[in-house]
């Protein structure tokens, strides 16, 4: 713990949560771009503008977001009384945060077979992704606000 960060504790929640809220928006937006994606013929003028927005959101705006995200909820774990190590809830916030990194680099992938004209995946695969992240929010929320004994 570092107890030169117990004043900043209030700005570090609110940049936290800034950053999870423009992390949240790219991997909501994402695969919903995928599914589009899927739509059109690969190589087709349609097909190269949706690359570009999928890799403009991805590099200038979901990962920065998430790279700020893991920064502030690092700063708030090292925070004295920011989080208390003995709760169940906390652990399962961790897993879903793990699991929401992993879907990140899932998404990063995926939007590299569309660069290369490689996806093999149906429009179907990526519509139930989208709501990989909502779930996992939800528990990420929950656990993090209503803090339920575990």
């Amino acid at each position: 713990m570092i107890a030169a960060l117990g004043p900043y504790l209030q700005w570090e929640k609110a940049f936290h949560l800034i950053s999870v809220i423009a992390w949240m928006a790219g991997l909501f937006y994402l695969p919903r771009l995928f599914v589009y994606h899927c739509m059109v013929t690969p190589g087709s003028d349609q097909s190269e503008g949706f690359k570009v927005m999928e890799r403009r959101l991805l590099r200038q705006i979901t990962t920065p977001a998430m790279i700020a995200s893991v920064v502030f909820g690092v700063l708030l774990i090292l925070t004295p009384g920011a989080v208390d190590w003995h709760a169940g809830w906390w652990y399962v916030k961790l897993a879903g945060v793990v699991s929401m990194l992993g879907f990140h680099g899932a998404c990063a992938g995926w939007r590299k077979d569309f660069q290369l004209d490689r996806n093999r995946r149906p429009q179907r695969f990526y519509r139930m992704a989208n709501e990989v992240p909502t779930v996992l929010m939800l528990v990420i929320v929950i656990m993090a606000v209503v803090q339920p004994s575990l």
